[in-house]
């Protein structure tokens, strides 16, 4: 005898709402309709094929068993849909069922087949003690009436109570498994549940994560490449304006300045587009990128700006050397514009066996790199310094300018980025 649970009983498909095929458990509920009227059918029919006892007693029994079927019909069945197991409903029908059963089970005791269909339904509305209370009185009630009417010979007496009580012992063990077991299979499906409902907040965090740093990576790209070359336009425009009078060829040569810069924003605005190296590194090395960046400060500022290189160049990854170059444009922008445009710059570039290392120095006035400062240019170089596993250092004092070193651990052998810990 299977055991559902009234509070996942539904009277519909599986599979109508679009959802995920049900647990076992959750079934709708017109099989069991099939199962109870099969039962009731099979009940009757062994009813009037009985031999014995007379026509009457077995007419009055098929009559009491008959009426169980529209009583299920009527305060059953609405009770198994409704959310009301261990409800007053639940065991008002129990109570009706057990009525109409215990009469017929004493008159015919064929009758007694009706009670793997009251089992089922007992464990389903009643809690597991009073259901068992049921089932007792459902063995117990019919044999003992059955002995007092009809006084049956000691032998069929004793098979008759050796067969209730086995069906009393099995009907309990298999209604207490059943409910354990579905207990322990909700207590899954809530654990699983909250699983999945885990997973899917970890995705959603995972993803805003994601969004948070290709923003944060796009900012810094923004920061250091177009917003760098709107400034730069903006001086050399400023430049131009105040020269266009007293020194012509010095204002043709800014606008050109600024020609060339332009150019170089919008390639740098079609990289960043498409998703690629920075257009300063497109075709050429490291040394060169800085080089061109060096040689562009001196063109727009007028002061001597030293580029540096050390050690046996050699290509590395991607990610190194433009941490490398927007390091450089990073301090050769604050330069321009703490510094002043008179102030030359020495940038080195150090290839090492374990390392790459770029430092730029300007002079100036410096600055107490230990006092809260404004601005996104100097956090975020030290952000792409240690996403490539390096780190990134400002020294600076007032009065003896200002030094920005970038170093990157590198594997001496094959110079891809080191893996060992900082």
């Amino acid at each position: 005898m299977a055991v559902v649970s009234a509070d996942v009983l539904r009277d519909e498909p599986p599979g109508a709402s679009g959802a995920r095929e049900p647990d076992e458990w959750a079934r709708p509920l017109r099989p069991w309709d099939g199962y109870f009227g099969a039962v009731w059918a099979v009940t009757v029919v062994l009813v009037f094929g009985a031999a014995e006892p007379s026509w009457p007693p077995r007419v009055a029994a098929a009559a009491l068993v008959g009426l169980t079927l529209p009583w299920y019909l009527w305060a059953g069945r609405p009770a198994l849909l409704g959310d009301t197991a261990a409800g007053a409903p639940g065991r008002r029908y129990v109570l009706g069922a057990v009525l109409l059963f215990l009469p017929a089970a004493v008159l015919v005791g064929e009758t007694q087949l009706v009670t793997f269909a009251l089992a089922p339904q007992c464990f389903t509305l009643l809690r597991l003690g009073a259901a068992l209370r049921v089932l007792g009185v459902l063995g117990a009630v019919p044999y003992a009436g059955w002995v007092l009417v009809w006084r049956p010979p000691a032998s069929e007496a004793g098979f008759r109570l050796l067969l209730a009580a086995a069906t009393f012992a099995f009907a309990a063990f298999l209604g207490r498994w059943t409910i354990r077991i579905i207990g322990q299979s909700r207590e899954r499906a809530a654990l699983i549940a909250g699983l999945e409902a885990g997973r899917e907040e970890i995705a959603r965090l995972s993803a805003a994560h994601g969004a948070l740093a290709e923003r944060e990576r796009m900012s810094r790209e923004i920061h250091d490449t177009l917003a760098q070359g709107f400034t730069s336009l903006l001086m050399l425009s400023q430049a131009v304006e105040s020269e266009l009078d007293h020194d012509p060829p010095r204002a043709r040569r800014h606008a050109a300045l600024m020609t060339r810069t332009a150019r170089e924003n919008l390639a740098e605005a079609r990289a960043l587009v498409a998703g690629g190296s920075p257009a300063d590194l497109a075709g050429g090395s490291l040394a060169e990128a800085l080089g061109r960046l060096a040689e562009r400060h001196s063109g727009e500022t007028g002061a001597p700006a030293r580029l540096t290189v050390t050690g046996t160049a050699r290509p590395l990854p991607t990610a190194h050397e433009v941490v490398a170059l927007r390091a450089c444009q990073e301090a050769l922008a604050n330069t321009r514009k703490h510094a002043g445009d008179a102030v030359p710059v020495t940038v080195l570039l150090e290839y090492a066996p374990d390392a790459l290392t770029l430092s730029v120095r300007g002079g100036g006035r410096g600055f107490d790199h230990r006092s809260p400062h404004e601005g996104y240019g100097l956090a975020g170089l030290r952000a792409r310094a240690e996403e490539a596993g390096g780190r990134a250092a400002v020294h600076s004092t007032p009065g003896s300018g200002t030094t920005v070193t970038v170093r990157l651990p590198l594997n001496p052998l094959s110079g891809e980025p080191s893996r060992s810990p900082r």
